[in-house]
């Protein structure tokens, strides 16, 4: 179905009235709205508005139209591409200017203990998942050689731990039917979406659910107050020369970041095309990934300029910039998210949500023996299931200072995708002959 408004500069000016209604409501002192933000973060409604925009027609991020011959062509939105190739690098890098990367490391082993958590909950997620759905609905598993279910949800399995990277290295391997692979998708936006709407909503209860976690939240408050005192320190009222120098900061980072990604790309898939075992080019495919190197040199970049004067651009507001860019990524996202699709393979929707079920009650089971608080559980998720694109959103929306551990936990999900994926679809291919 083709959408109401197809030119992009409309779609934008509606996302931004979507969020500047977002901001206009959630400031209000009375009345209905500070006891909607009370159950609701405001940071949910920007992902919800546009994403129901979407599922009315208004907009849409893909159509397709039929010209007067009757030839079929397919339209899409660049909104997305904008917000998460130069807005997400450009916020990393006004986000991590400040960072204190001492204070990062003394968060303790919780963080990687929650991530690995996911990580192991994506893996053993798939088959469960395939156990429990046969039992009631045995076709919706089923299927022979490379329509084999098991085949596309390997797809899956390799974008919610590592990325987009690593999933297109698992329908490489294991050759899942091309033409049925758009209902993978579908499961994927579907399902990931709505788990990080859950995981937006679980924001703003935050403290209840440390208190009932019994988290020790000490390193966090350490390193939001830390950041605190110090953007206190720098305070300063900005002026039009701080703006345009923290944007040509940001900016020609991502400039730079978009300049080595390429060469970078180019030169590791060239490198791992020469390995012989193509289990091991499947392992490192990653490399070949613009996007990673883009977010990865965007980062490094910005954590060395934390160690000279650029920090005291926090006191500008440097991390209040990069949350605009964020919020339009977010908006971006919500974009994409399309409910009607929900109901078009219900089948392979249950399974979907079965799968992240078993991901966040391992995650909660985990948390509460160790007392992580939600922040890691979040986050640690997250970097799987979202990666580096949605990980940082996650992470900011308790602290700007937070980001940067997003985007980590993100990275290090690429490195491991592959390989945890391939195990996961071991097991997916067992479950799938009991």
């Amino acid at each position: 179905m083709e959408p109401i408004f197809k030119n992009d500069a409309i779609v934008f000016g509606i996302l931004m009235i979507s969020l500047g209604f977002v901001f206009y409501t959630e400031s209000l002192k009375t009345g209905f709205w500070p006891k909607f933000y009370k159950i609701v973060p405001g940071l949910f409604m920007a992902y919800f508005i546009p994403a129901l925009f979407t599922t009315f027609g208004v907009i849409s991020p893909e159509w397709k139209t039929t010209t007067a011959t009757g030839e079929v062509i397919s339209n899409s939105s660049q909104l997305y591409y904008v917000a998460s190739r130069f807005l997400l690098p450009a916020a990393l890098v006004l986000m991590t200017l400040s960072i204190d990367l001492k204070a990062i490391f003394n968060l303790g082993s919780k963080a990687l203990i929650m991530f690995f958590t996911g990580t192991v909950g994506v893996i053993i997620g798939g088959p469960l998942a395939i156990l429990l759905i046969s039992i009631f609905s045995p076709e919706t598993v089923g299927g022979a050689d490379f329509d084999a279910v098991w085949r596309g949800l390997s797809t899956l399995a390799g974008s919610w731990i590592g990325g987009g990277a690593n999933q297109t290295a698992m329908l490489e391997i294991y050759k899942y039917n091309p033409a049925k692979y758009g209902g993978m998708v579908i499961v994927d936006i579907v399902v990931a979406n709505v788990w990080m709407a859950i995981l937006l909503i679980g924001i703003g209860k935050k403290d209840k659910i440390d208190k009932w976690l019994k988290a020790d939240t000490s390193a966090i408050e350490a390193l939001k107050e830390k950041v605190i005192t110090f953007t206190q320190k720098v305070k300063k009222n900005p002026t039009l020369t701080d703006y345009m120098i923290m944007l040509a900061i940001a900016f020609g980072t991502v400039g730079f970041g978009h300049f080595s990604a390429k060469y970078l790309s180019e030169f590791f898939s060239e490198f791992v095309a020469t390995i012989q075992s193509q289990t091991w080019r499947n392992v490192f495919s990653f490399l070949g990934s613009g996007f990673f190197w883009l977010i990865s040199i965007s980062t490094i970049v910005a954590v060395i300029l934390s160690y000279t004067k650029a920090k005291n651009y926090e006191g500008a507001g440097a991390s209040k910039l990069g949350s605009i860019f964020i919020y339009l990524l977010v908006a971006s996202i919500g974009m994409k998210m399309d409910l009607n699709q929900a109901f078009e393979n219900p089948g392979l929707i249950a399974i979907g949500f079965v799968w992240m079920t078993i991901h966040a009650v391992l995650l909660i089971i985990v948390a509460k023996i160790i007392k992580a608080p939600y922040f890691f559980l979040a986050v640690g998720s997250q970097a799987n299931v979202g990666g580096a694109a949605s990980a940082p959103i996650v992470a900011q929306a308790f602290h700007p200072s937070l980001a940067t551990v997003g985007v980590l936990l993100a990275v290090f999900g690429y490195a491991i995708g592959t390989v945890g994926a391939i195990l996961c679809t071991i097991l997916m291919e067992l479950s799938s002959t009991i």
